[in-house]
């Protein structure tokens, strides 16, 4: 098992951390809550140079396989440039690697016929659209087995009706990729379909967009399909298909946003230490007083647990799939939200008054801390699965007894070797 990268590479790695740095991480600060917006042209011409920049180093929308047309650096690699780009807010635009175009630019590649990826694909990979992913409904959450929202066929097209809820950044999307139920008497993982839906096709309606914490405006999206019209050309993949595109764009994903997170709580952790050194107090510093001391060694030992946890993860996915890596990748999407949780709250902490303001940007990290166990599926949810597949593994033991009942081992010892008892 190594996690190393060949000298070429690491190469790239250092050239992101002082681009990030200079040239990225000073958007976040003048232009705050925009890089998820349509550029205007003053923007623009901040924006685009640097996305060259990064075209010409051959880091631009690096999550596609070379088999759907990316460089083919596989997940271990991803991992290690998302731990950069999780950095700042605008790294993932200026890299091409945004949520959620990343997972709906993967599912197009993987199930979407030629005309689709030259409408949709191709723009998307070139950074000159933004996309949503509408799935989730007021009533039934992420639980497909709940949803209602219909796709009826209608002559050679199809009839979209119903509601969706928490449709991120549909207010900038160019088109939205809509999963709907087709044949609600199906098996409940067969029942639905995914749909291409420009977003100014008619009845496409956004009833408003709902914000989360700390957030002034919101950007998720509550929409109304009043019988949107598409043509047959609008279905992604197979009828019926849906549950398995679903879960295809999720893999994958998850491993890059747990080494984002990885990237946001060393930046509190490194807040946490340097605060730990620099305040003084009646009798030192903040570092000499042994709870202070214990928290900071506890936020080092998570770090570093859940780091190489997502890095075996990736690993794992590299030498095998996203299929086989399934508990491992549940595991780092609850991890994920523990750590941050922790880390982030010690930080804030040992910050004082400071720590809750908007003068740092702790105050703001912990405000995302509970939608860590609530985003791409609750914690309980991933809890519940880890549970399943590793049970798998196991076997009841017949009798009254578990198998490490000493008294039976102890007897099936003696009887092995003897009794050698004074």
């Amino acid at each position: 098992m190594d996690f190393s990268v060949e000298p070429e590479f690491q190469a790239k790695l250092d050239w992101m951390d002082a681009f990030i740095t200079e040239e990225v991480e000073p958007l976040d600060l003048a232009f705050p809550g925009k890089a998820y917006q349509k550029l205007d042209d003053r923007l623009r011409k901040i924006v685009d140079p640097l996305k060259e920049q990064v075209r010409e180093r051959g880091l631009w929308a690096c999550h596609l396989g070379a088999e759907l047309g990316g460089q083919g650096y596989g997940q271990l690699k991803l991992a290690l440039m998302n731990e950069l780009i999780g950095r700042s807010t605008w790294a993932p635009v200026i890299f091409g690697c945004q949520a959620p175009d990343t997972g709906n630019a993967e599912i197009i590649a993987m199930y979407g016929t030629a005309e689709q990826k030259e409408r949709y694909l191709r723009p998307l990979l070139d950074g000159e659209v933004f996309s949503a992913y509408s799935m989730t409904e007021p009533q039934g959450g992420s639980d497909p087995r709940l949803f209602t929202m219909r796709a009826v066929r209608d002559g050679d097209g199809w009839v979209l009706d119903g509601e969706k809820y928490f449709t991120s950044n549909a207010a900038n999307a160019d088109f939205l990729i809509v999963m709907a139920v087709t044949d609600p008497d199906a098996h409940p993982y067969e029942r639905m379909s995914m749909f291409l839906v420009p977003a100014d096709t008619g009845g496409v309606e956004i009833l408003r967009n709902i914000g989360t914490m700390g957030e002034r405006s919101g950007h998720h999206a509550h929409i109304r399909y009043n019988r949107v019209r598409v043509g047959a050309d609008a279905l992604l993949g197979e009828e019926g298909g849906a549950f398995a595109v679903a879960q295809a764009r999720l893999g994958g994903g998850r491993v890059h946003h747990a080494m984002r997170t990885v990237a946001a709580v060393k930046r509190a952790f490194d807040m946490m230490c340097e605060r730990a050194l620099s305040r003084q107090t009646v009798d030192g510093v903040l570092a000499d007083k042994q709870l202070v001391q214990a928290a900071i060694a506890d936020s080092y030992l998570q770090i570093q647990q859940f780091r190489l946890l997502v890095l075996h993860t990736a690993w794992l996915i590299d030498r095998s799939s996203t299929r086989e890596a399934r508990t491992q990748i549940a595991a780092c999407k609850v991890a994920a939200a523990r750590v941050f949780h922790d880390v982030v709250y010690r930080a804030m902490h040992l910050h004082g008054a400071l720590g809750v303001s908007t003068d740092t940007p702790l105050a703001r990290l912990w405000q995302a801390a509970p939608l860590m166990g609530i985003m791409d599926g609750p914690t309980e949810v991933h809890q519940a699965s880890i549970a399943r597949r590793v049970l798998r593994g196991y076997s009841p033991q017949p009798g009254l007894w578990p198998s490490e009942y000493l008294p039976d081992k102890r007897a099936a010892a003696h009887t092995k070797y003897g009794d050698i008892s004074p």
